[in-house]
C-alpha cells in the first residue's frame, strides 16, 4: 500500500484545521481553559473533541501545509476559536467584577487568592462566586452547548481563506458591555445595603467621636456583607447568570451565523 503526498496532506489537513479551532477555543474558554488542568490532559481533551467534531467539518481545501495559504487558514481557525472562548469567558468574568466591587465595599478587598481560571489574583469573594457559577454552568449543560456550537460553526464558517466577518467581530466587542452591565446587576443589592451601613456608621461616629470606627465598623460591614451574600447575592445568581449565559450564547450564534 502506497500513499501519495497529496493523500497524506489531505488527511493531515482534515484533522489539523479543526484541531486549531477547537484548541484555541479550549485554551481560553471557561472550565476547559482552567490553568489547574495539566497541559497533557487539556491536549488529550482537545484531540478527543476534534475527532468528535470531524464528521461535522465537511470537506477541507487541499493545500500544502507549509504554504502561505495554509498559514492564513491556520490564523483564521485560531481567531475563530479564540473569539468563541473569549465571549463565554467574558460572561464568567461578570461575577469576578461583581465580587471585586462587593469585596471592596465590605472590607475584604485585601483578601485575595489566585484564580485558577485566569491565573490572576482576585478577591476571595470573586473566587467564591466563580466556583458557584461554574457548578451552575455544568449543571445546566453549558459545556455541552459550547461543544455543540463549536461543531456547528464549521457549516457557516467552513475551513478556508474566509474567517470572521467585521459584523461578527463587532458582535464580540459589543457584548463586552454586557459583562459590566451584568456585574452591576449582580452586585448592586449588596453595594446599596453596605453603603447604607457605612452611612449609618458615619452618623454614629459624628454623634459619638470617641467611638473607634475601625474596631466597630470593620467587623460590622464584614458581617453584613456575608449576610447579604447568603441572603441576596447567592439566591439571585441562578436567574442572573441564566440571563447572561443566554445572551452570551445568542451572541455566539450571531457571531458564527449558526
Amino acid at each position: 500500500m502506497t500513499l501519495s503526498a497529496a493523500e497524506i496532506t489531505a488527511w493531515l489537513g482534515a484533522f489539523l484545521w479543526p484541531f486549531m479551532r477547537v484548541g484555541a477555543m479550549m485554551f481560553v474558554a471557561p472550565i476547559f481553559g482552567n490553568t489547574q488542568i495539566p497541559m497533557r490532559i487539556r491536549l488529550v481533551m482537545t484531540i478527543a473533541l476534534t475527532v468528535a467534531v470531524m464528521p461535522a467539518v465537511g470537506d477541507v481545501p487541499a493545500m500544502d501545509a507549509l504554504s502561505l495559504e495554509a498559514l492564513i487558514v491556520a490564523l483564521h481557525q485560531v481567531v475563530i476559536g479564540l473569539a468563541m472562548g473569549l465571549l463565554l469567558a467574558m460572561a464568567f468574568q461578570t461575577v469576578v467584577i461583581a465580587g471585586e466591587a462587593i469585596a471592596l465595599t465590605m472590607g475584604l478587598g485585601f483578601a485575595s487568592m489566585i484564580d485558577p481560571q485566569s491565573g490572576q489574583s482576585v478577591p476571595v469573594v470573586s473566587q467564591f462566586l466563580q466556583v458557584t457559577i461554574t457548578l451552575m454552568f455544568l449543571l445546566l449543560g453549558g459545556h455541552l452547548m459550547l461543544i455543540e456550537l463549536t461543531a456547528n460553526s464549521f457549516q457557516p464558517i467552513p475551513v478556508g481563506m474566509e474567517g470572521l466577518s467585521r459584523s461578527a467581530i463587532a458582535v464580540l466587542l459589543a457584548w463586552a458591555t454586557q459583562m459590566y452591565a451584568g456585574a452591576v446587576l449582580v452586585a448592586l443589592p449588596a453595594i446599596i445595603m453596605l453603603l447604607m451601613v457605612n452611612m449609618a456608621l458615619g452618623v454614629m461616629t459624628r454623634a459619638a467621636p470617641q467611638m473607634n470606627i475601625f474596631s466597630v465598623g470593620f467587623p460590622l460591614t464584614m458581617l453584613v456583607g456575608f449576610i447579604l451574600l447568603m441572603t441576596l447575592i447567592i439566591p439571585s445568581l441562578p436567574n442572573r447568570m441564566s440571563g447572561i449565559w443566554s445572551s452570551a450564547f445568542n451572541a455566539l450564534g450571531r457571531m458564527l451565523g449558526v
